[in-house]
């Protein structure tokens, strides 16, 4: 059984990618000893997890929660993403604080681009951060600062969408296979074969979306974090895992500058810098 904890808002937990880059999808694994897999990006899905509510509500959100726990994740965060990013390339100044909480959370924020939803920023923190900073930062730290891509450009914002993931329910546990595929994110901790300590997650969608097993996973999981030498059950027994729930909303750029729209019609938010400054 894991042990639950929770986040302090002043843990020193460094800024992490979701994913890594991409490469073949792996084959199914033995518990033994392995050929060693090889990282891979996060592949498009489908949110699951949206939350209510946004600037306007969108046409057509991308998924409805099953339970009946109100969800901290709302599609305006998404938005907010959009406005920091829009004014960073534009030159104008920064968008002003949002509505939605402001409560301290660890988080994500992720990029993508195209029709086929291809990986182009992933970057967050374990520290629990104040929404409306956090957001802000780490909507530029992951367009901009993902060692693995080139930074965004203004012309690649209308073909993006954004996905904002806030961390819930920290559990440590004994055993690196105590977790559940498609439920859980993973983060590991280990000593590499130099002596030095290195970590690295997965968000909770990662493992559904490429087919892998628990195996599959950890293996990938350590090459990410740059584990280069032969991985074998007994070194997998070492690994000090940490498992966690999210809550996630997609928004493409599409939705988003029509939920704008809408709400510039209805006066509840200024209009973009393309058409008037922020006061």
């Amino acid at each position: 059984m894991g042990k639950r904890r929770c986040v302090s808002t002043t843990e020193n937990k460094p800024s992490s990618g979701c994913c890594g880059v991409k490469k073949p999808k792996l084959c199914p694994s033995p518990a033994g000893s392995v050929q060693p897999p090889v990282p891979h990006n996060c592949q498009p899905h489908e949110d699951k997890t949206v939350g209510p509510g946004a600037l306007t509500p969108l046409s057509r959100p991308n998924g409805i929660t099953s339970g009946r726990e109100q969800l901290v994740v709302t599609a305006e965060m998404g938005c907010y993403c959009f406005d920091v990013l829009y004014c960073h390339l534009h030159g104008f100044p920064q968008p002003r604080l949002p509505r939605f909480t402001n409560d301290p959370y660890p988080l994500f924020v992720t990029w993508k681009a195209g029709r086929d939803k291809r990986l182009r920023g992933c970057i967050g923190t374990f520290s629990a951060m104040n929404l409306h900073s956090g957001l802000r930062e780490y909507t530029l730290t992951s367009a901009l600062k993902d060692s693995r891509f080139p930074p965004l450009t203004r012309e690649e914002l209308p073909k993006l969408s954004c996905s904002v993931s806030l961390l819930t329910n920290f559990e440590d546990v004994g055993d690196f296979l105590d977790w559940e595929v498609g439920i859980h994110g993973i983060r590991i901790e280990f000593v590499n074969e130099k002596g030095v300590k290195r970590t690295a997650t997965y968000l909770p969608e990662v493992a559904k979306e490429q087919d892998w097993d628990h195996i599959q996973t950890i293996d990938s999981l350590l090459r990410k974090g740059g584990f280069k030498a032969p991985i074998t059950n007994e070194f997998r027994k070492s690994i000090k895992l940490t498992r966690y729930r999210s809550e996630k909303v997609t928004i493409s750029y599409t939705e988003y500058m029509a939920s704008r729209q809408n709400a510039q019609q209805n006066g509840t938010v200024h209009a973009l810098p393309h058409y008037t400054h922020y006061s």
